[in-house]
Formats: structure tokens, C-alpha cells, sequence
């Protein structure tokens, strides 16, 4: 057998990983302090060592030379009204954007109303954005009710993006709807470079594919941003994950995110921040640096970060007029560790059951056979995704062996899985070729069965079946059944497995 891409062996993902403390990434001379070997202390001495170098480098008004900061540092200080701020260091935050959810948005609500009065209005009735998403198309009433309690604060409080539904008949004849809060803050053109976006939902870390902080937090916390705008943040130290080599064919950014968090694990970016850079990141479009980004909470990251460049503003040309200022890292920035990956050598991956890290590369499990396969997500829904199944699909020839669930992550990815043509198809869009292919009819957009939700949640797991998902996590019990078994995977690597009836490496269909 093959090696895996973890192993060490000439054929390592992997080029090199680099602990470097908090000294510059740039080569240049380090600050007069030894850098200290971070894997083998607790916490509590991370915050000392950033303590002390922090006292050697007070910044001033008289013209000493500042240390350098990475893009999460420099966003962090900008919104805390500072010159300078240090990985371990408490600051208030300014708050760009809020957003929450049918899930997270009443108990927000609640504790906002409890702390600052049943009268209180938000600090902002123009930054807080509330999109219904999770638990929609379901007949369960507590979850109606949910909407329903969203709908009653958006309309006393005077919001202005409240992306109601109000009939979930038909989702078309509500003007407001979106779909999934992640995908649908970025098409709706609430992502900027250099602001600060905070959200009810742990996968707010996905807009950082814009250059920006984006995280999650809890009810307490976005219940007392309803009411200042302010957030009391501990800043982050940064990872950063320098990504080289012509990305191939046959691979997606959620190949290099599972490689990532296969490579550090679940936890081996606890309350950090992941800063990709390099030639491979740099050819990645907007959602596919959304996908990457997605995932660095499944490795324990407090946020995702990528620089924002040409794509970014391409893509935000059409979406904003709110002015914003990207910021990038500093030359002398410091970070805490640095992995360098070339991603030429890289193979379709999948993480087996039942976590994220529990890589393999998709060839190794060709023994596996499957009962179904779900596209869709914030993950693994927006239109490339479909557009990079379709392209398996088309190439196949074949019919899909297992039912294969599609669910939109928005009303506009909707809408493009009916109209766009798929390239190289002659026309035919990604609806025709699920079709031929033998596909579910594409779903409602909305969260689906990616949190499992209500038993009358489409395409749920209601049985102990084996699952190729798109999505970001495969606990037990994630999308439902709780001895169900996921295997989550590319696009492209769902639907080659759709195509079989077992876990594919997609090459045997793009190559």
C-alpha cells in the first residue's frame, strides 16, 4: 500500500513545520528573547512568555519601532482603537457585524432583553443580521416557533437584513429568504476585508476567506453585542499554512482543509488563528477559499484567515458599497508555528468515521460501501460544489447506485444549479445532468441534514447508514441517526462514490 500523505516518506504532503515561537517569519533577527518551546508548556506560560516580550516592546508615542503583526493582530487592533496588541492580550472590540439564526437567535434575543430591558433597542439596527436557515422545512412547531420569535424581534427592533420566510411551502414565493447564514452573508455582501464579523454559528469562521475576523460566539456574548457592539476578545496567536504547487485537477479546497486538520488534529489549533497564504491559495476562488476557511474550527481554530487580493475584490465589486481596508500581514510578523505543504503531491482525501482527523486517502477506502451520499452545506452547497459534482457526473456516464441528496446552500446556488451551464456539457446545467444521473431533485435551500434537526428533515439520517457528505462533521449522531457513519469528502469525491456505490478516489472518473 501507498504511504499516507502523514507519513513521512518521499512522497510527504508535508515539506516542513516550523515552530517559531513568536519570532519573525522573514528570516530576520528574532526579538532578544528565546523563543520557547510552546508544545511543552501550559497555557498559563504561553501568556507569560507573551507577557514578557510584551513589556520589552511597549509601544510609544516617541518613534520606537513597533513589532510586526499578522492580519488577525492588525484587524484586532484597528477594532480596539490600538496601535499594537499582542497574541494573550484582552481587548474590546468593536463589532462590524453580528449575525444569528433561527438556532442561536431567541436565547440572543432573551439574554439581550434580560440584561439591557424589555425596551432596549440594538446598538446598530444596521449591522445585525438575522437569517433563518437551520430548522426551516420541518413541521416540528419548535422549531416554527423559532422563526416566529425571530420574526417578532426584527420587526420591533426596525432590522434591515432580516431574511425572512414566512411560507415554507414554497420557498421561491418568499422575497426575503436566503438559505445558510455563511454562504448567504458573503452573497449578500456583508463580508469585507478588515472588519470584524462575529456570529451564533461556530462555521462564522468561513468569511475569513474575505479577510476579515470572523468567529463564533455564544448567546451571552452576541446578547451583549446586541446591546454595545462591543466584545471582550483574547487575541489569538497565529498558525500559518504556506500552500505551494499547481493545485491538480482532480482535487478542491476541501481536500487541502481535511490534509490541514488530519495533519495538527481536532485540537491542534485550539483558540488560534490559521492564516493561508502561498501560490496554491492565491489561485483559489472566493468559495473555495470560503470552503477552506470553513473547517478551521473543526481543527480548533478561533478564526481562518486569507489576504484579500484581486479575487476578493472581483467578487465584492457587485456586492457592497460599504467602504472597507484590507490589511495583510506584517513582514516581521510572528507566528506560532508555520507548515509549508506542496500541494502538487496531494491526493483526494476523506476523514472516516467519527471525526474530522481521522484522515485517508479516498483510494485507501475503495472497500467501503456506502447507502447514500449528501451535497450540500456551507461547506460543501454553493455553486462550484455543484458544479464540481455535475462535471463527475458527466464524465461518468453512469447512474448514481445510492440515493444522492442535493441541497442548495442558498436561493441564488439554487438557482444556479437550474440555469448555469456546466462547461464542457453543451449547454446542459447542473439540474439536467443530476437528473440524468438519477439524483434526488435538488432541496429547498436551506441547512438540511448537516446538523441531523427534526426526524422530517430532508435527506436525514434516520437509519445506521453509511454516508458520503459534504459537509464539515462526522460525530455520531451529526446528521442524525447516532450509529450512522460519515465520510466526509470533496465534491468531486461524493460524487464519484454516488457513481460506485463505494468510497471513490474521483480520478477514476476526471483522469
Amino acid at each position: 500500500m501507498a504511504s499516507s500523505p502523514l507519513t513521512p516518506s518521499s512522497s510527504s504532503l508535508l515539506l516542513a513545520k516550523k515552530d517559531v515561537g513568536f519570532s519573525s517569519s522573514s528570516g530576520a533577527t528574532s526579538l532578544p528573547i528565546p523563543a520557547p518551546d510552546f508544545k511543552k508548556m501550559a497555557s498559563k506560560k504561553i501568556l507569560s512568555a507573551t507577557t514578557r516580550q510584551h513589556s520589552k516592546r511597549e509601544p510609544s508615542t516617541t518613534g520606537a519601532v513597533k513589532t510586526g503583526m499578522t492580519m488577525t493582530e492588525k484587524i484586532l487592533a484597528k477594532a480596539s482603537e490600538k496601535t499594537q496588541i499582542i497574541p494573550g492580550e484582552n481587548v474590546w472590540v468593536n463589532v462590524d457585524v453580528l449575525m444569528t439564526h433561527d438556532v442561536c437567535g431567541p436565547g440572543a434575543f432573551g439574554i439581550f432583553k434580560k440584561e439591557f430591558g424589555e425596551n432596549a433597542k440594538v446598538w446598530d439596527r444596521e449591522k445585525l443580521v438575522v437569517i433563518p436557515d437551520h430548522y426551516i422545512f420541518t413541521a416540528d412547531e419548535r422549531a416554527n416557533r423559532n422563526v416566529d420569535t425571530l420574526r417578532d424581534f426584527c420587526t420591533e427592533q426596525n432590522i434591515k437584513y432580516f431574511y425572512d420566510i414566512e411560507d415554507r411551502s414554497d420557498f421561491k414565493a418568499n422575497p426575503d429568504y436566503k438559505g445558510v447564514c455563511h454562504v448567504a452573508l458573503a452573497q449578500e455582501g456583508h463580508c469585507r476585508p478588515g472588519e470584524v464579523l462575529l456570529g451564533t454559528d461556530s462555521h462564522t469562521c468561513t468569511a475569513g476567506a474575505f479577510g476579515q475576523f470572523a468567529t463564533g460566539i455564544g448567546i451571552t456574548d452576541a446578547g451583549f453585542v446586541l446591546g454595545t457592539g462591543k466584545l471582550l476578545l483574547k487575541v489569538p496567536p497565529t498558525l500559518k499554512f504556506v500552500m505551494d504547487g499547481e493545485m491538480p485537477s482532480y482535487l478542491l479546497a476541501k481536500d487541502l482543509i481535511l490534509q490541514i486538520i488530519g495533519e495538527i488534529s481536532v485540537a491542534g489549533a485550539t483558540y488560534k488563528a490559521m492564516e493561508f497564504v502561498g501560490s496554491t491559495v492565491e489561485s483559489l476562488t472566493m468559495e473555495e477559499r470560503m470552503t477552506l476557511c470553513n473547517m478551521v474550527i473543526e481543527a480548533g481554530g478561533k478564526n481562518g484567515v486569507v489576504p484579500a487580493d484581486n479575487t476578493t475584490y472581483q467578487y465584492l465589486q457587485d456586492k457592497t458599497t460599504v467602504p472597507y481596508e484590507p490589511v495583510h500581514s506584517d513582514g516581521q510578523a510572528r507566528f506560532l508555528s508555520e507548515y509549508k505543504f506542496d500541494i502538487s503531491k496531494l491526493e483526494p482525501l476523506v476523514a472516516k468515521p467519527h471525526s474530522p482527523d481521522n484522515l485517508a486517502l479516498a483510494r485507501e477506502c475503495k472497500d467501503v460501501k456506502i447507502d447514500r451520499v449528501y451535497i450540500g452545506s456551507c461547506t460543501g452547497g454553493k455553486t462550484e460544489d455543484f458544479m464540481a459534482a455535475a462535471k463527475v457526473f458527466l464524465s461518468s456516464g453512469r447512474k448514481v447506485k445510492v440515493p444522492t441528496f442535493l441541497v442548495p446552500a442558498t436561493l441564488k446556488v439554487w438557482m444556479d444549479v437550474y440555469t448555469l451551464p456546466v462547461p464542457g456539457s453543451g449547454g446542459k446545467t447542473c439540474s439536467q445532468i443530476f437528473e440524468e444521473a438519477g439524483c434526488d431533485t435538488p432541496a429547498s435551500p436551506n441547512c438540511g441534514a448537516c446538523m441531523g434537526g427534526p426526524r422530517d428533515t430532508h435527506a436525514r439520517l434516520n437509519e445506521p447508514q453509511v454516508c458520503v457528505s459534504t459537509t464539515n462533521r462526522n460525530f455520531p449522531g451529526r446528521m442524525g441517526h447516532k450509529e450512522g457513519q460519515i465520510y466526509l469528502a470533496s465534491p468531486y469525491t461524493a460524487a464519484a462514490s454516488a457513481v460506485t456505490g463505494f468510497v471513490t478516489d474521483p480520478r477514476e472518473f476526471l483522469q
